[in-house]
This record gives C-alpha cells, sequence and structure tokens, in this order.
C-alpha cells in the first residue's frame, strides 16, 4: 500500500485532500476510487484511507480515513548526521539511503578538504531536490516522518548551531581505528538511552583535517572508529545508521 505525506492543512475530520501527490496518485499508481492508501500526518500518525474521488482537472484526490494506525517506523533514538559536502552526486545517495535507514535529520557543510563549494544562487535549488528525494525515499520506507536537511557554510557555523544540542556527540575518524585501544562506535551506543540523541559528523573525501578533529573535540564530539577499514564518505553514515538500527531495533 502507497504511502503519502499530507499537509496538516489537508486534513479534516473524517476526510484527506491530497495535492502534492495528487499526479503520482491519478497519473502514475493509475488508481481508481475505492483503493486504498497510507496518508501521514505531520504529528507522525497514519490512516489508512479509501480514495472517494479522483479531480484530474484539479489536480486533487479525496480519500475517506477507515482507521489510524499503531505504526512507529522510526529509530528509537534520534540521529543527525552531519555530512560534509562530498563530490558529485554522493549526496543524493546519502540522503536516499540515509532517509531508508532512518536518519531524523541531515545537517550539510563544507569543511577544509570539501572539494564542492555550493554556489549561494543555487542553494534553495539543491535543499528543495534533496527534500523531494528524503520524501520519496521516508514514502518508499514507509517512515513516520520526513528527515530535516539543513546547510550552513562551514563548520564553525555548525558548531554554532549544535551549541545547545544535547545527547551523544560523534566523529568518524579513521585515525581512530590506528590507536590501541580504539573507541568504537559500538562503546559509544551503549552510552545512548532510548529516545536520546545521537550526532555523527562525517568529513568528506580525504577526511577531516587534525585542525578540525580538534574543533570537534573542543565542542564536545568523541572520534570513534567505524570498525577498522576505512570507508568512503558515502558509506560511513550508512555504516553508522546500520549499526544504531542493530544495536538499538535488534539486539535483545
Amino acid at each position: 500500500m502507497q504511502t503519502y505525506f499530507v499537509a496538516e492543512e489537508n486534513w479534516r475530520e473524517n476526510e484527506v485532500s491530497i495535492t502534492e501527490d495528487a499526479h503520482h496518485i491519478i497519473r502514475v499508481m493509475r488508481y481508481n476510487i475505492g483503493d486504498q492508501i497510507i496518508c501521514v500526518h505531520p504529528d507522525r500518525k497514519m490512516a489508512k484511507c479509501a480514495i472517494t474521488e479522483l479531480n484530474k482537472q484539479d489536480g486533487i484526490v479525496r480519500a475517506t480515513i477507515i482507521e489510524w494506525l499503531d505504526v512507529d517506523n522510526e529509530l528509537p533514538v534520534n540521529v543527525t548526521i552531519l555530512q560534509s559536502l562530498p563530490k558529485g552526486n554522493k549526496l543524493e545517495f546519502i540522503i536516499q539511503k540515509g532517509t531508508e535507514l532512518g536518519a531524523s535529520r541531515f545537517f550539510l557543510f563544507a569543511s577544509e578538504r570539501s572539494i564542492v563549494k555550493w554556489d549561494e544562487k543555487k542553494i534553495k535549488n539543491r535543499l528543495e531536490r534533496y527534500e523531494k528525494i528524503a520524501k520519496e525515499a521516508s514514502e518508499q520506507a514507509k517512515r513516520n516522518m520526513i528527515p530535516e536537511i539543513l546547510y550552513v557554510e562551514n563548520l564553525h557555523d555548525l558548531l554554532d548551531n549544535l551549541n545547545d544540542v544535547k545527547g551523544s556527540k560523534l566523529i568518524a575518524y579513521e585515525d581512530e581505528a590506528k590507536r590501541e585501544p580504539a573507541t568504537s562506535l559500538a562503546t559509544q551506543l551503549k552510552n545512548v538511552e532510548t529516545n536520546g540523541e545521537i550526532l555523527v559528523a562525517i568529513g568528506p573525501e580525504g577526511g577531516f583535517s587534525e585542525e578540525e578533529v580538534k574543533l570537534f573535540q573542543n565542542n564536545g564530539f568523541v572520534p570513534v572508529r567505524l570498525g577498522k577499514r576505512i570507508l568512503r564518505t558515502e558509506t560511513a553514515p550508512l555504516y553508522v545508521l546500520s549499526a544504531i538500527s542493530y544495536h538499538f531495533e535488534e539486539l535483545e
């Protein structure tokens, strides 16, 4: 059953009006009157709905709420990925797969070794593109929410934005794998309680500089290793999210 996120103003007592995804419902999925879909309210509640109207001309789909579902498909902790800008279209991959794996938020920023520098005039369009990717990935994964995607220009601005954030603050650092004993991600996760906050900083190609790592540490971040192997920037956040999912959802 296809899932759609519906804006708060489009909910009535027993009815939902869908405009943003009307084209997808009518033209792509080719649903008929009576077909069922899942609609997600901004407060993360899910409702099973039956389509009652397909208005192709006005681009509106209306559906009646059949029942509210007792479903929570979110991770038991809130995970923010602090992603330094990578090359090419890797960011699209990171956001899509990271959303499927349960990230709550992506904070994008340029670090010292980031090759990519965003044109200020194109930032709005880029973020809209990434928000669309996150929305579609959330629907595919049947999540209760769409991750927030934020952007700041540099590391100093990032840390300023995180000053008041409480939780476990980690930085993936390849040199940590060389230390004995190394601080592992698994060790840090044991200190996080359910409903807690985890922030993980991921460097670009080439990783973070020593100065950046020190700056993170001065702001409460703990360097951790992600296994014994060196991971690509697009692999590291997926490793982190998979490990968090396993730790909090699969271990008994």
